[in-house]
This record gives C-alpha cells, sequence and structure tokens, in this order.
C-alpha cells in the first residue's frame, strides 16, 4: 500500500525501541478519547509515560488533576485567558512541588506536537487540529490520529508530510479497517465496508425525521460522544467524513469504500478481498481498544477493553443505508471526490449547521440540507490547484459565515 497514510504492513516510523516506557503527548487530554487514553496509559505505567498534554482550556481543574497524575513536563491550553486559571489549579494540586510548564493560545498545541517524544495522540475535535497534525509529521513523530477533521480538511497537506507507516488510525471503524487490511495485499483488495449503528433514527424516513429534537438526537444508541460527533452521528455527517478519511488513509477509490448499517456496533468495519472473502474487526463498543492499540503498535495492549463474550447468544444485524433519509454519506462522497478545499468547506458548514440545530435556528433535516448548499455555492476547486493551510482557513471561514447567514434566514422564514 504504496500511497496509504495508514498502512499496517509498515513498521511504525520512527520503528519502535528501547526497553522503557514509550513517551506520548496528549492533545485534547479532557475530552473523551483523551480522558480514555490516560486509563489506558495509568493502566500500563511500564509501556506508556505521557510526558505533555494539550486541551481547549474549559476544564482547567480536570487537566490539573491529570497532569499530577501522570507528571508530565508540559501542560497547554488553547485558550489564552485560561492560562492563568490553569496556573492556579496546578498550584492547588502541586503544592511547594515545582509546577509543569505552562504554554497557552492557538499555537499551543502545534509547539506539543513537535516535541521530543515516540507518539502524538491526537484527540482534539475539529479541524483546530490540523497544524498540530502536520507539527507532529514533521517532526517525525508516530501520529496517532483520532482528529479526523484534520486529514479531510487538510487530506493533501498530510499525505505530503506523512512518512508510510507514521499515521495510525484510532476511530474504531478505521482500526478496524486497519488491523483488516494485515489479511492481504493492497492488490487483493476489493472494497472497504464502513458500518455504521445508523444512530437514534435508523428507519425513520426523511419527512419523519423533520421534527426530531435535540434530545433525541444526542440519544446515540450505542456510543457516549460529545454533542457534535453525537448530533453528526445521528445525521451520518459522521459516517460520510469517515468515507473521506477511509479513502485518504488507505487509498481505496470512493466507489470501493461501502457504508453497511450494523446497530449492535459489534463489527467495526471490513474488508473485502478479491478471493470473495470478507475480513471483520469485532470487540464490543469500546473505544480503548483502537486507542490501546494506537498507543501500543504495532504491538496490542493486553487486556486494554473486555472483548466478545462468545458463551452468550447474540444476533448481529446489517441493513443497507437509506440514502433518502440520510443523504450526508452521498454527499461527503461528492465532496471528497471534489477535493482541494471542498472538504473543509463541507466539515465547517456543518459544525454551524449543527449549532444552529442545537439552538433552535434549523430543523434536524435542514442540517444537512443546508450543508449541501454551501458545498453547492463554494463550487468546484480549479483542477491543479495546490492547497496550503491559509487556503483551508480561508475557506472555512467562508463556509461558516455562508451557514450562519442560510440557519439566520432559515429561521426567520420559519422553515
Amino acid at each position: 500500500m504504496t500511497d496509504a497514510l495508514a498502512d499496517p504492513h509498515h513498521l511504525p516510523h520512527p520503528a519502535a525501541g528501547g526497553d522503557g516506557p514509550r513517551d506520548i503527548v496528549i492533545l485534547g487530554s479532557t475530552g473523551s478519547i483523551g480522558t480514555q487514553a490516560i486509563d489506558v496509559v495509568l493502566r500500563n505505567p511500564d509501556r506508556f509515560r505521557v510526558v505533555a498534554l494539550s486541551a481547549a482550556g474549559s476544564r482547567v481543574a480536570l487537566l490539573a488533576e491529570q497532569a499530577h497524575r501522570l507528571r508530565v513536563h508540559t501542560v497547554a491550553v488553547a485558550d489564552e485567558a485560561a492560562a492563568g486559571p490553569l496556573r492556579e489549579a496546578l498550584a492547588a494540586r502541586y503544592g511547594t512541588e515545582p509546577l509543569p510548564e505552562i504554554a497557552a493560545g492557538p499555537g499551543a498545541a502545534a509547539e506539543l506536537a513537535a516535541l521530543p517524544c515516540h507518539s502524538v495522540l491526537n484527540g482534539i475535535t475539529g479541524s483546530i487540529g490540523l497544524r498540530p497534525t502536520l507539527a507532529a509529521l514533521a517532526a517525525g513523530r508516530v501520529l496517532i490520529l483520532a482528529n479526523k477533521e484534520s486529514l479531510i480538511v487538510g487530506g493533501p497537506l498530510v499525505k505530503a508530510a506523512a512518512a508510510p507507516g507514521q499515521v495510525v488510525p484510532v476511530d474504531s471503524e478505521h482500526s478496524a479497517l486497519f488491523q483488516a487490511l494485515l489479511g492481504g495485499d493492497r492488490g487483493e483488495v476489493r472494497k472497504l465496508v464502513v458500518t455504521a449503528s445508523g444512530g437514534p433514527f435508523r428507519g425513520r424516513t426523511r419527512a419523519e425525521l423533520a421534527g426530531v429534537t435535540v434530545e433525541q438526537a444526542m440519544a446515540h444508541p450505542t456510543w457516549d460522544m460529545g454533542p457534535v460527533v453525537t448530533i453528526n452521528s445521528a445525521t451520518l455527517v459522521n459516517k460520510g467524513l469517515e468515507v473521506i478519511e477511509a479513502h485518504l488513509l488507505f487509498d481505496i477509490p470512493f466507489d470501493r469504500i461501502e457504508v453497511v448499517v450494523h446497530p449492535q456496533s459489534y463489527v467495526h468495519s471490513m474488508v473485502e478481498f478479491t478471493d470473495g472473502s470478507t475480513l471483520a474487526q469485532v470487540s464490543p463498543p469500546d473505544m480503548r481498544m483502537p486507542i490501546s492499540l494506537g498507543l501500543g503498535w504495532p504491538h496490542r495492549v493486553p487486556d486494554a477493553a473486555p472483548g466478545v463474550d462468545w458463551t452468550k447468544a447474540a444476533t448481529w444485524e446489517f441493513f443497507p443505508l437509506d440514502n433518502d433519509a440520510f443523504p450526508s454519506v452521498a454527499l461527503a462522497r461528492h465532496v471528497g471526490s471534489l477535493g482541494g478545499t471542498a472538504p473543509a468547506v463541507f466539515n465547517a458548514a456543518n459544525e454551524e449547521c449543527v449549532a444552529a440545530f442545537r439552538t433552535g435556528r434549523l430543523p434536524f433535516t435542514g442540517i444537512v440540507d443546508t450543508v449541501a448548499r454551501v458545498v453547492q455555492e463554494h463550487g468546484t476547486p480549479a483542477a491543479g490547484t495546490r492547497l496550503t493551510v491559509e487556503d483551508v482557513l480561508e475557506a472555512e471561514t467562508w463556509a461558516r459565515a455562508r451557514a450562519v447567514e442560510l440557519a439566520q434566514a432559515s429561521e426567520a422564514a420559519g422553515v
């Protein structure tokens, strides 16, 4: 898989070595991925050592607790105004002990991503994770990637910066594909099959989705996630983003990446090979398993998460995706095929539309409808245009502003 960012046939770059614990930097430490990664680290002190933590800055007490428990060298917050409260929270934890170094500001996470270490776990939510992703790759660190948005909005930039084997995916679906791809060579892969729980509205028609509430959209049947990701799972925008991510990670064309609905969420994704064989990665829905695989790759971490209890009867179901009720996956394929800044526009517009839905300015079905309109207005990127970080940021700014305008017009019209 010579053009694949995430190639399980390559050893991590740099190759794992040494007898002591592996030094890790965790970005987004107070979020869902970060807290579960810390749980894995604390249960395996002989294997991992966290040297730095970053967070947005809204939960400084938790960040200080994490820093003190892990004895990190550096702590960072993206919000400069949170630096003072963080210092106070650290002082309360450390007492007379020396405090770790504190970094603050929008570039702090990228600074931490380039620190001396073996691996950087990017668990930041949103496209603000792009610069830290690029910084980790430029510094030669193994990138344990949970921040799918940085890859989606900056795909060509990330692909140009990464060496073979330097990226290990953490999303449960992409971790599953990563593992199943070990079953054959790239030329033997017929298609990737990405599974989706179907969210809280599986089986509903588009008409039945028009009046759903925020509370209903937040009631995911399987996973406990943040509000944006949870609503993205309800619209299946998250699955559309994962299709783009799979294309970029594994260099498989969009027409060979399928989505199938699997409500039980035990089969995390599958790879079908040219001889008709399909390999699936199976485990109970627990993010500590793919996180631990990313931290330890190419080795597994024993007892990172519970396995399947095969002594109990169980039924696993699979259904085709209803593209009429959930058009977001088809839209994402279109956006991914356009390339350039189109994925950044798609992602940014969606974040604003989710916010508009949560505050009552857009109906549930208006989320994807509005995103589609913003994507259409953005148009097709010019052929041969080289993408830059500035291009991505400019496109995102425009898309956010346009999505807000359309949401306001929708609210004013009483749609």
